[in-house]
C-alpha cells in the first residue's frame, strides 16, 4: 500500500500535519508526510479539527497496513560475489520495511555488513578460518585458470573433484555451525521467520528452512550444466537446443555440438552431481530424522530467482516458479570524481579532496559515462549486465567458471569479441579493442540489447523483491510448483506409458501373426483335401 500526500484545496495558507512517532516512521517509512491542509477562514477551527482527525485516521490505516505487510526474512548467502548480489536484495527488503537477518559464518571472506546497515547479522562459529577459506578458493582459481584450458573432460573431472571435496568439507562445517548448534537453532525457531532466502550453491539454506518449517526462495546465477535447476527444480532443458551452462555453446547447434552438449549434461549428472548429492542425501536424512535427499528438499523451493534475463539468455522453456531477474544490481551512473584510485590500504593523509579511493572501482559509473566506448572484461555476470545496462560493447577475456560461457552469449548476440587468456598476445588485444570501437555493428547491437533490458514492466530488483514478499504474504507459492515433483523419473518421461503402448503393439502383432499362421495352416489343409478328392 502506498500512501501519497493527500491535498485538500482551499483558499488560505498551507498547514502540514506530520506524525512524529519514531516507531511509526520506522515501521512505515513511506507514510511520513501525509496530509497538506488548506483551511478556510470562515470555519477555521472546526475544519482544521475535522481534517486533523481525518489525517490521524489515515495515518493509523497506513500504520496498520504497513505493519501487516512487513515480514521477517532469514538469509543464508554464499560468499564473494554471490553475497554482493544477495545483499542488494536484502537492502531493498529492509527499505520496504522488512526485518532481515543474515547468518554469517566466522570464516566468511566477504560478508561484511556496513556499519550503517539495518540488516541484522547473526554470527556463528565454524571450524575453518577466513585464511583457510581463501586458500581453498585461490587453489580452485589457479587450477581452473592455468591447468584446465587444454585438459580433457576426464582430467577436468579428476582435478575438480579434488577441489570440490575441499569445498564440500567447508560447506559441511558451515552447516554444522547452525544445524548442530542447538542454542542458535532454538533462537532461530523463536524468531518466527516468514521466509528464508538462500543461494543453492551454499548448501544448507534449504535444510534450515525445512527444519524451521519456513518457505524458502532461491536466488543465484546457475549451477553447472543447470543440474540443480533441472534435476531438483524440474526446469525443462531439451538437450537439442538448450546448451548446458558452462559448455560454451549456443542454441543453434550442429550434430557434433548437440553430441557434445548431451555428453556434457550426462557427464555432469552421472559423474558429478550424483556423487556430490550422495553425501548431502545422508547429511539431510540424518539432520531431519527421516529418509530424504538433497534434490527432494531443493525441489521444495517456492521461487527460483535466476540472475539473468532474455537480453542474455537464449530462448528456452521455463516454469512459472522460475523468475529471471538479471541486472538487479544495475543503477544509473553517478557523476565521476576527477581521480579514481583502487586502493585497499590506509588513506594517505595528504590525499586531495578531488581524489576518491575505492576498494572496488565504481565500474557501473564508469560504464555509464558517455565517453566510455568499450569494456575489457573477464566476463563476470555482474560486469556483463552493467555493460548491457549502459549499452557498452565488450572485449571478453574469460578466466574461469561461467565467464567463457557468458562471453559466448554476448559474442553470439553481436556485442562482444572473445579472446583466449592463455593464447592471446598484445596485438590480439589491440585488434579486438579497435574492432569493438570502430565497427559500428557492436555499438548498435549493444544499444539493441540494452533497450530490451530496459523495456520491462517491472525492474529486476523490484521483481525479485515482489516474489519474496509474495511468498511471505501467501505462506509459499505452491500453485506455481509443477506436479512433476510428485512423479517418479519413469513417470516424468512417460516410460511406463511408452512401455504399455509397446506391450499393446507387440500383443497385437503377436495375435496378428498367430491368427495369420492359423489361417495359413487352415488354407493349406483345405487345399490338400481338395487335391485328394
Amino acid at each position: 500500500m502506498h500512501c501519497n500526500s493527500a491535498h485538500i484545496s482551499s483558499r488560505v495558507p498551507w498547514r502540514l500535519v506530520i506524525l512524529k512517532s519514531e516507531a511509526f516512521v520506522n515501521r512505515v517509512p513511506f507514510c511520513q508526510t501525509v496530509l497538506h491542509i488548506h483551511t478556510y477562514s470562515a470555519s477555521l477551527e472546526t475544519f482544521t479539527s475535522t481534517m486533523f482527525w481525518l489525517a490521524t485516521f489515515l495515518l493509523l490505516q497506513c500504520e496498520l497496513f504497513g505493519a501487516v505487510s512487513s515480514g521477517k526474512v532469514l538469509a543464508w548467502p554464499a560468499d564473494t560475489s554471490h553475497w554482493l548480489n544477495l545483499n542488494i536484495i536484502l537492502e531493498e527488503l529492509v527499505h520496504k520495511g522488512h526485518e532481515v537477518t543474515v547468518l554469517v559464518p566466522s570464516g566468511s571472506m566477504k560478508m561484511d555488513l556496513k556499519k550503517d546497515s539495518l540488516i541484522n547479522a547473526e554470527l556463528f562459529s565454524v571450524t575453518y578460518s577466513k585464511e583457510q577459506n581463501e586458500e581453498v578458493l585461490n587453489t580452485f582459481l589457479s587450477i581452473w585458470i592455468y591447468e584446465l584450458s587444454n585438459a580433457s573432460y576426464w582430467e577436468i573431472y579428476v582435478r575438480l573433484k579434488e577441489i570440490m571435496i575441499d569445498f564440500q568439507l567447508l560447506q559441511k562445517s558451515t552447516c554444522d555451525g547452525v544445524v548442530k548448534n542447538k542454542e542458535l537453532l532454538d533462537k532461530l525457531k523463536k524468531g518466527k521467520f516468514d521466509v528464508v532466502v538462500s543461494d543453492p550453491l551454499a548448501i544448507c539454506g534449504e535444510l534450515l528452512a525445512e527444519i524451521l518449517g519456513v518457505p524458502f526462495v532461491y536466488t543465484f546465477r546457475f549451477s553447472m550444466a543447470n543440474s540443480m535447476e533441472r534435476l531438483c527444480g524440474h526446469l525443462p532443458s531439451p538437450f537439442s537446443y538448450v546448451p548446458g551452462s558452462m559448455v560454451e555453446l549456443t542454441d543453434r547447434m550442429s550434430f557434433v555440438e548437440r553430441l557434445k552438449n548431451t555428453m556434457f549434461y550426462l557427464f555432469q549428472d552421472v559423474l558429478v552431481f550424483r556423487q556430490f548429492g550422495k553425501f548431502w542425501d545422508g547429511y539431510f536424512s540424518e539432520s531431519l530424522g527421516r529418509p530424504t535427499s538433497l534434490c527432494e528438499v531443493m525441489g521444495k523451493a517456492e521461487i527460483w530467482l535466476i540472475r539473468t534475463y532474455w537480453d542474455f539468455e537464449y530462448p528456452r522453456p521455463t516454469l512459472p516458479n522460475f523468475e529471471f531477474v538479471g541486472g538487479l544490481h544495475c543503477t544509473p551512473a553517478k557523476p565521476l570524481p576527477e581521480v579514481i584510485w583502487r586502493y585497499t590500504g590506509k588513506r594517505p593523509d595528504a590525499l586531495g579532496e578531488n581524489t576518491f579511493m575505492f576498494e572496488w572501482i565504481p565500474q557501473n559509473d564508469l560504464l555509464g559515462h558517455p565517453k566510455t566506448k568499450a569494456f575489457i572484461t573477464h566476463g563476470g555476470t555482474n560486469g556483463i549486465y552493467e555493460a548491457i545496462y549502459h549499452a557498452v560493447p565488450m572485449v571478453g577475456i574469460p578466466l574461469f567458471g561461467d565467464q567463457p560461457d557468458n562471453i559466448v552469449h554476448m559474442k553470439t548476440k553481436g556485442m562482444a569479441v572473445m579472446l583466449d587468456f592463455n593464447k592471446m598476445v598484445t596485438q590480439d588485444l589491440v585488434d579486438a579493442v579497435n574492432t569493438v570501437i570502430n565497427n559500428p555493428t557492436y555499438k548498435e547491437n549493444a544499444l539493441r540489447i540494452s533497450s530490451i533490458h530496459h523495456d520491462q514492466p517491472i525492474k529486476p530488483l523490484d521483481r525479485a523483491v515482489f516474489w519474496i514478499e509474495f511468498v511471505m504474504r501467501h505462506k509459499g507459492a505452491k500453485h506455481l510448483r509443477p506436479a512433476s515433483h510428485e512423479l517418479t523419473w519413469y513417470q516424468y518421461h512417460c516410460l511406463d506409458v511408452i512401455g504399455f503402448l509397446l506391450a499393446c503393439m507387440l500383443t497385437i502383432i503377436y495375435i496378428f501373426v498367430k491368427v495369420s499362421t492359423l489361417c495359413c495352416r487352415m488354407c493349406r489343409r483345405s487345399r490338400k483335401k481338395q487335391k485328394t478328392q
